[in-house]
């Protein structure tokens, strides 16, 4: 499990964060899981994974990789849906 303080409500989040994020949430909703019940799945903290979809953590390589295979997808084809977002921002 994975710590993080809250980042200030000033601090701006960075595009490939929410980019990242979103991409997580909208997956895990398709597959019909709740966020208690993905983290459960991915072996990460209900709220830390809140975070993850809010945008808010930078997470590790191990942690990217826990919630691809939790949704059962190939890397490639998760990270297609970044390129999907049009925000030139997410590709920097």
């Amino acid at each position: 499990m994975a710590t993080s303080s809250t980042p200030s409500p000033n601090k701006a989040k960075h595009p490939v964060l929410v980019a990242f994020g979103e991409t997580v949430r909208r997956r895990r909703k398709q597959q019909g899981f709740s966020q208690e019940a993905f983290g459960d799945a991915c072996g990460i903290d209900r709220s830390y994974m809140g975070g993850i979809e809010r945008g808010e953590h930078n997470l590790a390589l191990v942690n990217i990789m826990k919630i691809i295979r939790t949704l059962g997808v190939r890397p490639s084809e998760f990270f297609a849906d970044l390129d999907k977002t049009g925000d030139d921002e997410v590709g920097e």
